[in-house]
């Protein structure tokens, strides 16, 4: 299944990170959350591949359908320097990206969880436990934090 939503969509580098290639085209998916972490203050774009923002829009997330990749996208929160009552990304921290495979990943869950780290998108290499721990607060919802945002309805 990884290879039909993955096909044309690696990048030779920045290389692997937990033997899962890197998804090229993850700038121009739709995004499904923001978050906000004040513990750590950082600022989190959460995007989907076409099925995963058809799983969040139509509820269909527990369990996200197979093929489904969460891409988060993490920046240090900064004070805007022209809107003191607002703050907004600043130095870019990571990419990590789930990918939902049962059958390929069943050792972890159903997810495949990699990230890249720095501008120069260096992969993060050091287990996939360390995802799997800090996601496992959230393992009744399918090991995933997002909350999908509700979006509006077209008009007519």
């Amino acid at each position: 299944m990884l290879g039909a939503y993955m096909a044309g969509a690696v990048a030779e580098s920045p290389g692997p990170s937990h033997n899962i290639s890197y998804p090229t085209g993850w700038q121009n998916w739709s995004t499904i959350a923001v978050s906000h972490r004040t513990d750590n203050h950082t600022i989190r774009t959460i995007l989907g591949n076409d099925i995963a923002v058809n799983a969040a829009r139509t509820g269909n997330t527990n369990p996200w359908p197979d093929g489904a990749i969460l891409g988060k996208v993490v920046w240090k929160d900064t004070q805007l320097p022209d809107w003191n009552s607002a703050t907004g990304p600043g130095v870019f921290v990571h990419a990590e990206f789930m990918f939902r495979d049962s059958g390929k990943y069943p050792d972890s869950h159903g997810w495949g969880w990699a990230r890249w780290v720095g501008t120069d998108q260096q992969p993060f290499n050091e287990g996939m436990q360390v995802c799997i721990a800090c996601h496992t607060p959230v393992k009744d919802r399918n090991w995933v934090f997002t909350h999908p945002a509700t979006f509006p309805a077209d008009l007519k």
